[in-house]
């Protein structure tokens, strides 16, 4: 998989943080994010694993054929969600299958993990937050960076719904699944804001410093001065 750390720290450059959560734009930078790996990102849960001894014959005559034909079924799914029409991408055309009928046959395999990571997006984007929170909490792509991406996205549709508790949950589960300065940073920054909007200044606190502490070279790292000396202020008001 190609090597995602190497992501410039301006492309995670953080909002500015207002008296309102700013989920939209948490929203689309989720999306962007897809977007900009999602190549790597197929490649990566695509990857037919060789299995061995007693599985072997599952392995070649199951779950090989079942790998195929679900990444057959998948690909006019892909192409709708690619062109943003998401309910043909979720539901198919009449004449190739969509996202939910791929998982229906083949949720075991790696094409339909993906599926569901794929459908958690289209129902976020169709404003089905309830139903993308669903998907994505079920996803268990196996990539490391995916999988926090699904919790994090899962943290905005969860906002959406006004459960900030279970927000906060999926952005930290985010932001601590995968220790890398591309994704953990940018969760552990959406956790902070959410505490925030909690009227959770010390956990906010502890959630930024964590942030200053580990990831000091990035974007969000660079700017917990500027967000403590804030909390600091208004905590002393």
């Amino acid at each position: 998989m190609t090597e995602t750390k190497n992501k410039t720290a301006a492309e995670n450059t953080p909002a500015p943080v207002s008296k309102e959560f700013q989920l939209e734009d948490s929203l689309h930078k989720a999306e962007d994010f897809f977007n900009k790996n999602k190549n790597s990102i197929i490649i990566a849960l695509l990857v037919v694993v060789v299995v061995v001894g007693g599985t072997f014959a599952y392995s070649k005559f199951i779950k090989g054929p079942n790998e195929t034909k679900a990444q057959n079924m998948v690909f006019h799914a892909q192409q709708y969600f690619e062109r943003d029409s998401f309910r043909l991408a979720l539901n198919g055309d009449g004449n190739y299958e969509g996202f939910l009928q791929v998982i229906d046959k083949y949720s075991s395999t790696k094409t339909g993990q993906l599926a569901k990571y794929y459908a958690g997006v289209s129902y976020v984007k169709l404003g089905e937050f309830q139903k993308g929170a669903d998907m994505l909490t079920s996803f268990n792509g196996g990539d490391q960076i995916v999988q926090a991406m699904a919790y994090g996205l899962a943290g905005d549709a969860y906002m959406e719904l006004n459960q900030t508790d279970k927000g906060i949950e999926y952005y930290k589960k985010a932001g601590h699944h995968s220790d890398n300065e591309l994704t953990a940073p940018t969760y552990l920054f959406r956790a902070g804001l959410a505490l925030e909007k909690a009227n959770k200044a010390a956990d906010a606190v502890a959630i930024y410093k964590e942030i200053q502490s580990k990831y000091p070279q990035t974007a969000e790292g660079r700017e917990m001065d500027k967000y403590l000396a804030r909390l600091s202020e208004v905590r002393s008001n």
